[in-house]
């Protein structure tokens, strides 16, 4: 289904989002931490609506070259907001009000001890990305058409889980939860649904 960058979009986008139910983590056991789902138009001419993902740098200590949403550890005194737009400006050069943030999703507790908070943003206008080198390799807007078809989403068993793991492919490539997770509950979102991903899993390699 189409979804075109322009503020019909946008609106319905942020009707949703304030309707959402969403779920928080109830305990103080994991850290917290927040990444932005920013919402841009797609750069291949379509008019599309896409959303902003990265590939980490290489030289990090943790996650080197995943794919990955703009974010990372909340500090403190930061409400999760405020730490989803500090992470986006520090990663991709991107300064946003807070009056474009459409609504957060749900928390994810993740396997290497933090709970992920997603933050839903919309970045109308131009987007000149400056890359920080040493978190990002590379930026790339995925269109939202693209992984809402039913393709494109996959859910695997692993003998080291009862959980299954999600899937989500992006052109010949694969994103995995957490990342997989936050997306594919937003796609769920654009589509009418309220989808939980709290209990879908991360491959083993990501445990850490």
């Amino acid at each position: 289904m189409s979804h075109l960058f322009a503020a019909p979009f946008r609106e319905a986008l942020a009707r949703a989002c304030a309707a959402f139910p969403r779920i928080a983590y109830p305990g103080a056991d994991l850290k917290r931490a927040a990444v932005a789902i920013t919402l841009v138009e797609a750069d291949d001419g379509s008019g599309e609506t896409a959303f902003l993902l990265t590939r980490r740098a290489a030289a990090m200590r943790a996650h080197a070259g995943q794919w990955a949403l703009p974010g990372g550890r909340c500090d403190p005194g930061e409400t999760l907001e405020q730490a989803a737009l500090r992470e986006l400006e520090e990663e991709l050069g991107v300064t946003l009000p807070a009056s474009e943030i459409l609504g957060v999703l749900d928390d994810y507790p993740t396997r290497s001890g933090y709970v992920i908070s997603p933050v839903v943003a919309w970045l109308g206008g131009a987007c000149d990305l400056r890359l920080n080198p040493a978190e990002v390799a590379s930026a790339h807007r995925i269109r939202l058409d693209h992984i809402g078809d039913e393709t494109a989403v996959s859910f695997e068993t692993i003998p080291e889980s009862p959980r299954p793991v999600i899937r989500m492919r992006i052109g010949d490539q694969h994103l995995h939860a957490p990342t997989a997770a936050l997306v594919y509950q937003l796609r769920e979102l654009v589509a009418g649904r309220v989808t939980r991903v709290a209990d879908l899993d991360q491959p083993v390699f990501a445990w850490r």
